[in-house]
């Protein structure tokens, strides 16, 4: 067993620590309107946050201080519990509909999403399986099949809520870990293209997904309707300029940008806070990247190695899809800004999964 070192990656914690920090002001600052507006206490969303925060920061020092490899021996078992709670939320009465998906599991505004503990399950239980087969993945059929079955029966229960976006998070991070664990590249390219057939099936067959698309292509040919979270956005966004309005002073968050302590609390920061804002924000991220990817290549074997760059994917595939969609680059798809927009599971288990990368960071080579 190597020996930890005394102390994680101090780089690491300043980054995930400013964003959580900037998230907490923005969330309240965002979403203020909007909680006095529904529940009459302007400080609604910012006080349960603060709580989740609270929450995810124990869980983060736990799992810091909790030897990576442990999480090696419960992949399993954390896999099959996974499975349970996507096939729970899809019961009638048990399942919480919210934004027209069963996705949440949890009574009155309290709840959990199943597809959360998906996304760091599979990455947990791919870098084990990948790290223990006696098949290496370059083998197709007994090395990169089984591997493709796991995500695509996790990915199919998450689309029968439906809930894309939180799927295409989860098969991103884990294409990431199949890639690091060496697949062939022809192989790669193969899934490429059938991922790419169906996605467009699964697009053309939910007539919602496709207006979304036609609203992206073309935001103006429905203002009112498709187009609205987009137009809005980027209104929100445009007045922003180098430094921003100031914070506290966003005009579109006066009930003209949806949902705007969440999936577009990015157009808020860029309105208050203006390009510098925006900057500040992409550098502390690239900088969870760069330390993340740091951790995956100096872990000391094979299974932090992958778990590091998984948790790495699920953030930057995160951040990618939701600024995409801000500033009108992606269409539309009900992504959270990591660390940034107010959410309770997604939040926590958030910082659980970057304890975990924290303490594979202190195992560096």
């Amino acid at each position: 067993m190597v020996k930890a070192k005394t102390a994680p990656d101090l780089w690491l914690i300043v980054a995930v620590v400013s964003l959580l920090a900037i998230g907490m002001v923005m969330v309240y600052s965002a979403g203020a309107v909007l909680a006095f507006r529904e529940y009459g206490d302007s400080f609604y969303f910012v006080k349960r946050q603060l709580l989740f925060a609270g929450l995810g920061l124990i869980a983060m020092f736990i799992t810091l201080n909790v030897d990576y490899h442990v999480w090696k021996r419960y992949a399993k078992i954390g896999l099959v519990v996974c499975f349970v709670l996507l096939i729970i939320v899809l019961i009638p009465g048990i399942g919480v509909v919210r934004g027209g998906a069963r996705s949440w599991l949890g009574i009155g505004s309290f709840g959990i999403q199943p597809s959360e503990f998906m996304k760091l399950g599979m990455v947990m239980f791919l870098s084990y399986m990948l790290s223990e087969s006696k098949h290496p993945i370059t083998n197709f059929t007994k090395g990169l099949l089984p591997a493709l079955g796991v995500m695509g029966l996790a990915f199919g229960l998450i689309m029968l809520q439906p809930d894309l976006g939180s799927g295409t998070v989860m098969m991103g991070a884990s294409l990431l870990v199949i890639f690091v664990a060496g697949v062939r590249l022809k192989h790669l390219a193969g899934l490429g293209m059938i991922g790419v057939v169906g996605l467009v099936g699964l697009i053309l067959a939910a007539p919602y997904r496709m207006k979304r698309i036609t609203g992206f292509l073309d935001p103006w040919q429905d203002p009112l309707g498709t187009g609205y979270q987009i137009i809005q956005s980027l209104y929100a966004i445009g007045p922003g300029g180098l430094t921003g309005l100031g914070l506290g002073a966003s005009r579109q968050k006066y009930s003209y940008v949806p949902e705007p302590q969440t999936d577009f609390i990015f157009s808020i920061l860029a309105e208050e806070l203006g390009f510098i804002g925006c900057v500040t924000v992409i550098l502390l991220f690239l900088i969870v990247v760069w330390r993340g990817m740091r951790a995956a290549i100096t872990a000391p074997d094979t299974f932090g190695s992958l778990l590091a760059s998984g948790i790495v994917g699920i953030v930057a595939v995160q951040v990618i899809i939701n600024v995409g969609v801000v500033i009108g680059m992606m269409p539309v798809t009900g992504i959270t800004l990591p660390l940034i927009s107010y959410g309770g599971s997604s939040l926590t288990l958030m910082l659980t999964a970057l304890g975990v990368l924290l303490n594979i960071s202190r195992y560096a080579r």
